[in-house]
């Protein structure tokens, strides 16, 4: 949506939500929440979020994450992890996309040799799939909540129905093949991905865009062409 208010604004309610998290917990999940959504929204609007999330945010919350992570950043490709970040993109684009995932792999290589390379090497490895970490390393989104998050930021967009439905039943395959985590790592994960859990994810998406968007579409920022003309 191109709402940093409304980012800010989400940070609130879900504070006054959930009370399993600390303040800082939240925070560390919702930024690498949008550090994940570079893949469906684009590099820009993700520097424009994440900048201003951090600027809004309560001050002690804000220097509790500047040294909750040590360096070096856990997403650092090197001589020494980068066999393991190809093979981690692999299988989380196989769990997504089985039985299709091959013929998916040949559609794109079709349209570029280097489109299916890109998003599974630099997409699916090195960002939408989560580093070997301990699990009080802040901000973990894991493999349900991944899926979650593609359905709805592509939603919000609009124009992308085959992708959120790729990541609908991306989500279902989660339970099927056994790469989701315990069920309370994400509460109701199981209901999420049925088809009722699937219909509400979307109902939800559709009612944040009206309410932020005026009814008026699915981005909140002025267009700046629009101005000059």
């Amino acid at each position: 949506m191109n709402s940093p208010e409304s980012l800010l604004e989400l940070y609130k309610v879900s504070r006054e939500a959930d009370t399993t998290r600390t303040p800082e917990q939240t925070a560390a999940l919702m930024r690498e929440v949008g550090l994940k959504c570079i893949s469906f929204n684009g590099i820009p609007r993700t520097i424009n979020m994440l900048g201003a999330f951090r600027e809004g945010l309560p001050k002690d919350v804000a220097r509790a994450l500047a040294t909750a992570q040590p360096p070096p950043p856990s997403r650092q490709i090197n001589g020494q992890n980068a066999d393991e970040i190809v093979a981690r993109g692999r299988r989380l684009w196989n769990s997504i996309y089985y039985p299709f995932e091959d013929k998916l792999y040949d559609k794109l290589a079709a349209s570029h040799p280097n489109l299916p390379v890109v998003i599974l090497n630099d997409h699916y490895g090195s960002l939408l799939s989560d580093p070997p970490a301990n699990d009080d390393v802040p901000g973990k989104v894991g493999r349900v909540l991944t899926s979650i998050v593609a359905i709805s930021a592509l939603r919000a967009q609009t124009g992308v129905g085959l992708q959120v439905t790729s990541h609908v039943f991306g989500l279902r395959k989660a339970y099927e093949d056994g790469t989701a985590e315990p069920e309370d790592v994400v509460q109701g994960g199981r209901w999420l991905a049925s088809d009722e859990g699937s219909r509400w994810i979307l109902n939800c998406v559709d009612e944040i865009v009206h309410a932020i968007g005026g009814g008026q579409g699915s981005t909140f920022a002025p267009s700046t062409l629009k101005a000059k003309l």
